[in-house]
């Protein structure tokens, strides 16, 4: 049975949008000395998201946690696996 909530074949709206963000075009080896488990990719987002921010943000920071517990970190980390591994796959056939 398909899920409901999946998004554009995500597991939902807030995995999707968050990938797109944040981690569509980002080049592994430049953000992360090795390859990133799921908590430090969820580090990376939220200062990514709050860095500029000092304090309490009240409801807007409510809001964006709520929608950060959303996200399905591991199908990123697992996203970003495969992209890796097929781009490194293509850079060995060139």
């Amino acid at each position: 049975m398909k899920n409901q909530n999946e998004y554009n074949g995500w597991t939902n709206y807030a995995t999707w949008r968050i990938n797109l963000e944040l981690f569509s075009d980002m080049d592994v080896e430049d953000y992360f000395d090795e390859f990133p488990d799921v908590d430090e990719l969820k580090d990376y987002a939220e200062n990514v998201i709050f860095e500029n921010y000092h304090g309490t943000l009240g409801l807007v920071e409510d809001y964006a946690r709520a929608f950060l517990s959303n996200v399905n970190w591991w199908e990123i980390v697992d996203h970003m696996k495969d992209e890796y591994e097929h781009n490194k796959k293509l850079e060995n056939e060139n």
